[in-house]
């Protein structure tokens, strides 16, 4: 039922009334199961980002290295840390549940969790 039809004449009449509203309470309810639907599923994806960049090595180079943390409304995901070094990089990905990593996390990680958190 499409509500902003405007090629449809005004309903005549009380029982057209609510023929037409009972249409409506059916597209509300659909809507409604539509959404609680999204909501559910918007809880599994990321939804808190939190960034850092910084220099590693004092004395060589810039902020080249970062860490990312990507959480979803559950502090449920991941710390991905890139360490640049003259020598190459390294990367490291450290999964988050509950906001807890069951690796030992490095000041800079927390830092980024502590970014996406709040």
């Amino acid at each position: 039922m499409n509500i902003f039809n405007k090629d449809k004449k005004e309903p005549e009449g009380l029982k057209e009334i609510l023929t037409r509203l009972e249409g409506l309470k059916v597209e509300f309810e659909k809507i409604s199961e539509e959404l609680k639907s999204i909501k559910k599923e918007n809880k599994f994806s990321v939804q808190k980002v939190g960034v850092l960049r910084y220099n590693p090595f004092s004395g060589q180079g810039g902020d080249q290295s970062f860490t990312v943390a990507l959480l979803d409304a559950n502090n449920d995901g991941v710390v991905i840390t890139s360490i640049y070094g003259r020598e190459g990089s390294r990367v490291y990905a450290k999964p988050i549940n509950k906001g807890v990593s069951e690796y030992a996390l490095s000041n800079e990680e927390k830092k980024a969790m502590e970014k996406a958190t709040h």
